[in-house]
């Protein structure tokens, strides 16, 4: 990684297997799979489902929870966005996600 870019999280979208869209500010979109994170120390206040996606945000540049919707910067529980850029996959836009969302299907 070049020692001069830092990674910032301008976006996330969370799915319902425990799977986040992060959109990156260099254009990148990685996926991150929480699905082991969850079931760890202070990342099970997460693990139910709802709260994993209705809690989901970005907080200081980087992906993160607020199980207790403070959305504070000091009680966050967030991912270093180092590590994310440098270890998540690089994938296409979920373009289904939205698609979903809004009742679509394709050719409309």
């Amino acid at each position: 990684m070049n020692t001069e870019y830092w990674p910032d999280v301008i976006q996330v979208i969370p799915t319902r297997d425990y799977k986040v869209y992060i959109y990156f500010d260099d254009g990148t979109i990685r996926l991150y799979d929480a699905s082991e994170l969850v079931t760890k120390g202070a990342f099970q206040k997460i693990k139910d489902i709802d709260a994993f996606m209705d809690t989901c945000t970005v907080i200081n540049n980087t992906l993160a929870w607020t199980p207790d919707l403070s959305y504070s910067d000091e009680t966050c529980l967030d991912l270093d966005p180092i590590v994310l850029y440098e270890t998540c996959p690089v994938v296409e836009e979920p373009a289904e996600l939205f698609c979903h969302e809004k009742g679509l299907t394709d050719g409309q």
